[in-house]
């Protein structure tokens, strides 16, 4: 005889600690969920939820969900959020979507009576629920705190997370000193533990860090766990720490390649806050390529679901790629306008992590649009982060900033000083950009053979690193130089790749680019990018020139 399940330990005294943890269980999956693929101000109003109600009987599990609370609070971008979900000080003043949380949990407690039976008095025999609303926050508008001497009750309890956690609060409150010891012990210890989780925090703590090799390495052996686990969540995520890594390193291409990878892969897991990510990487690299209608499409995908998630981070990224993309293409004014108010003070200000990455393009931008005084303003905090030491380009940057704003007699030392900082820490595509302005500036002078070299030697890097646009924008002030490129008198033909040459002999035979894919098996946009790679290495514009050209070299 089949019986229903007992119910009399819903009812009893003792089952208030389980009913929590069921709640907690649930809230737990809902906000991984979300963080994914869902608004992130909801995402951490139900972790802390969980955190909550798992923290008496299932203290790993409440650390698991605070953890992932203040990966919701980082992807919003707001610091003291940041701070607070760290710290354990969270109140409904400042989280964002907070108030659900609140809500649900008193809507729980009224609704279950502490212990799952529905009740119409209260319980004065037990103790509430722990709930982080109770905890106080520092005031609205008062400076990042200082780190506190330890983690809250029941948080942090494992040294991992410990490390992880204390590493970022010392970073959020400026105290990088504090940071860097906790960060390298999660590098440590994540060299001996192969779980994936594990492998994603140490490649966190690397960028954290700028440490950008140990980065990709983390992000590198979490991908080969996902792919062995066969979890295209994981994948996905491995992926988008990797990528954003490589790009990080300068290696656009292989960032590219996995970001195409990660949108996949967060697409097969119903990941869109993932994908999304992914969509903003793949704008970046396209905007050192210079594919202006690539870099719209992937950040106009990116910005959909950003805007709708609250996705800080991911919008930052995106806004920035669309605006590289116009100095990519003479468009100075554009950027300037875009970049404005994603590094300027106010609600507007871009993800903390990401708006001092931008900042020197904002300086070209502004200089180069005729508003060096706009460019002035930022340079201090440029000039902090230079100092901050998590990122390797930030100096040589800082030094080439500080020359386009400079007097005659100061601006050549320090664009040499930046070609020396750039040699030091390494990056072709950022190298190649101080050449060009330091040409550009040379030219303008009349030190016409000077420029030359400065040219000459930008537009070397810009094709090593496939930056097709920038490479144009050098050949064209090598041309107002008076004299041709080192590559355009090398001979025409040579310089293309082994797939761009069989396109372009069967564009001067006549094909179309439909005939042309159909030949080499490849898809008609595939066929697009080359050509237009095609054109500008050697400086055609149209099919007839081509074909011109080709005939020649052939006779």
């Amino acid at each position: 005889m089949r019986t229903a399940p007992p119910i009399g330990g819903r009812i009893g005294g003792d089952s208030a600690g389980p009913a929590a943890a069921d709640r907690g269980r649930a809230a737990l999956a809902r906000g991984r969920r979300q963080l994914f693929d869902g608004p992130v101000g909801d995402a951490r109003a139900s972790l802390l939820l969980a955190a909550s109600l798992l923290a008496a009987d299932a203290p790993d599990s409440a650390e698991a969900a605070r953890l992932a609370a203040a990966d919701a609070a980082w992807a919003t971008g707001d610091v003291m959020l940041c701070l607070t979900t760290l710290d354990g000080t969270d109140t409904a003043g400042r989280a964002g979507g907070y108030a659900g949380l609140v809500t649900a949990a008193a809507t729980d407690r009224a609704a279950a009576g502490q212990d799952g039976a529905p009740t119409t008095g209260r319980d004065t025999d037990r103790p509430a629920s722990p709930d982080p609303t109770d905890a106080a926050v520092p005031p609205a508008g008062s400076g990042p705190p200082e780190p506190s001497g330890g983690p809250g009750p029941g948080w942090a309890r494992d040294a991992f997370v410990r490390d992880y956690r204390d590493g970022m609060r010392a970073l959020l409150a400026r105290t990088p000193d504090r940071a860097a010891g906790p960060l390298r012990r999660v590098l440590d210890q994540a060299r001996t533990d192969g779980r994936t989780d594990r492998l994603l925090r140490a490649a966190a703590a690397a960028l954290l860090l700028g440490d950008v090799r140990a980065a990709r390495s983390a992000g590198a052996r979490a991908l080969a766990a996902a792919r062995d686990a066969d979890c295209p969540a994981a994948e996905a995520r491995a992926l988008e720490y990797l990528a954003y890594g490589e790009l990080r390193a300068g290696c656009h291409a292989q960032a590219r390649t996995h970001a195409e990878e990660g949108v996949r892969a967060a697409l097969a897991a119903g990941y869109r806050n993932t994908a999304a990510s992914h969509h903003a990487m793949l704008a970046l690299a396209a905007s050192i390529e210079g594919d202006t209608a690539m870099v719209a499409r992937h950040a106009s995908v990116a910005l959909t679901t950003a805007r709708r998630h609250g996705l800080a981070q991911t919008a930052t990224l995106a806004e920035w790629a669309t605006a590289r993309a116009d100095l990519a293409r003479g468009r100075p004014l554009d950027a300037y306008d875009r970049l404005g108010p994603l590094v300027g003070p106010g609600p507007r200000r871009g993800h903390f992590a990401v708006w001092m990455l931008a900042l020197p393009c904002y300086v070209e931008a502004a200089v180069l649009a005729g508003h060096p005084q706009d460019a002035s303003t930022v340079l201090a905090d440029l000039a902090r982060w230079a100092a901050f030491g998590v990122d390797p380009h930030a100096p040589a940057q800082l030094a080439r900033c500080r020359a386009l704003l400079a007097p005659d007699d100061r601006a050549d030392d320090l664009y040499l000083r930046a070609l020396a900082l750039h040699d030091e820490r390494g990056g072709d595509f950022e190298r190649a950009r101080t050449e060009l302005l330091y040409g550009r500036w040379l030219r303008r002078r009349r030190r016409l053979r000077e420029a030359r070299s400065r040219l000459g030697a930008a537009l070397v890097g810009f094709e090593r690193c496939g930056a097709g646009a920038w490479a144009d924008q050098t050949r064209g002030e090598l041309r107002a130089n008076g004299a041709a490129s080192v590559t355009e008198a090398a001979g025409g033909l040579s310089r293309l790749t082994p797939q761009q040459l069989r396109i372009a002999r069967y564009v001067a035979e006549g094909a179309t680019n439909r005939e042309v894919a159909q030949r080499l098996a490849v898809s008609t946009r595939t066929v697009d990018y080359h050509l237009r790679n095609v054109f500008a290495a050697l400086g055609v514009r149209s099919r007839m020139e081509l074909a011109r050209m080709v005939d020649q070299e052939s006779r």
